[in-house]
């Protein structure tokens, strides 16, 4: 319930921009209203039911529930009637989103379809890329991140460009173990700091057959990596603001409403251990070579409580891994003296749940003989 406006369509997302020390919020089904102390919210007369909304060049652009942008007057958020207008998004399916980027408005419909508008002409942008979650869109400076059925795309105004490949399996796979198909549409997503993190619920690699639950993926911009970040309750909303201290911040949100701080000094996951896993697969250039390992040097920060197993297989099979224990990385290396083990790759896993030494992994280095073929 909105204080001294009414309620809101049930269940669904509640899209917000500023102007003019005006917040405008919008939910798709029930009237645009305004506020400008964050309590008490009121109809804005005359602005249409708007699936989203976005300040642009002084005005509030309003995108309708089926093919038509609207926009406020310049200068006053609230007004709806003087110096306002509208225009049609051509193409196939309704608007699904706006947002801006370099110095333009963009649009998006359900079908993927992509326009650019710049307060006076429309450009089509000769896609079908655009976000299939709005409330799955971050930004690190100027540039866009969102989910689409085919991936993870980044955005900055010109062309979409996948950015997703170490991942894909985890998106979509031959074995339909991927992101859920109605997930794709209601995925929350956010920017803090310099990553990305996407909610898309439980997935499972279809190469290494591992699932993990509550995935949340994060990419991290300025290291242009991927990795997977499971929590105890899943995130249906995130935020990150800035708080009186000018510190950036992160809260999200679950199914039953209820909050919670992520990042600070926590060291639990709501009373929850937190693991770190981390797992690859050692093939050296040559998978198909069948190998005799001499030996295995591992390096990491010295005092860390990682431990590290290994697992001798011929194949990717998740069956066929028997992890073996090399010991904690307490003292910086970890070292594993083949013995006539013999292996075409050679499974390593990394784990990690202390709340006080989390571990750095600086690489490893490792010697074989190749076994000639009968």
């Amino acid at each position: 319930t909105i204080c001294g406006g009414g309620t809101m369509t049930s269940g669904t997302p509640i899209f917000n921009t500023i102007s003019e020390n005006t917040m405008l919020i919008c939910d798709g089904g029930s009237a645009t209203r305004h506020t400008t102390d964050g309590t008490s919210f009121t109809n804005t007369t005359a602005a249409p039911i708007a699936r989203g909304l976005q300040e642009y060049q002084n005005r509030i652009y309003a995108i309708g529930t089926a093919s038509t942008m609207f926009w406020s007057n310049a200068g006053t958020p609230t007004d709806w009637t003087n110096d306002s207008s509208s225009i049609n998004i051509p193409g196939a399916g309704r608007l699904h989103t706006t947002f801006k980027a370099n110095d333009r408005l963009v649009t998006s419909k359900n079908s993927g379809i992509m326009h650019r508008w710049d307060g006076f002409s429309l450009i089509d942008m000769a896609t079908d890329l655009g976000p299939s979650a709005p409330q799955s869109i971050g930004k690190v400076e100027d540039y866009r991140f969102y989910l689409n059925r085919l991936g993870v795309f980044g955005f900055n105004s010109d062309k979409p460009e996948l950015i997703s490949n170490p991942v894909e399996k985890q998106i979509y796979n031959d074995a339909g173990e991927g992101i859920i198909g109605t997930t794709f549409d209601n995925a929350p997503g956010v920017s803090h700091l310099y990553n990305y993190y996407a909610s898309v619920g439980t997935v499972t690699d279809d190469l290494t057959d591992e699932t993990v639950s509550n995935c949340i993926l994060k990419y991290n911009y300025q290291l242009d990596r991927w990795s997977d970040y499971t929590f105890a309750n899943r995130p249906t909303a995130f935020l990150s603001y800035k708080d009186a201290s000018g510190s950036q911040q992160m809260i999200f949100g679950d199914s039953t409403g209820q909050c919670y701080t992520y990042g600070g000094t926590q060291t639990s996951d709501n009373t929850a251990t937190i693991e770190a896993v981390m797992e690859f697969v050692i093939h050296a250039g040559s998978p198909e070579t069948e190998k005799e390992w001499s030996y295995c040097w591992f390096f990491f920060n010295p005092g860390c409580q990682a431990h590290v197993q290994i697992a001798p297989t011929n194949t990717y099979t998740k069956g066929k891994k028997i992890w073996k224990s090399l010991g904690d990385a307490k003292d910086g290396v970890v070292e594993f003296r083949g013995q006539g083990l013999r292996s075409r790759l050679l499974n390593v896993k990394i784990t990690e749940a202390s709340r006080n030494a989390r571990f750095h992994f600086y690489g490893w280095s490792y010697a074989f003989k190749p076994i000639d073929r009968e």
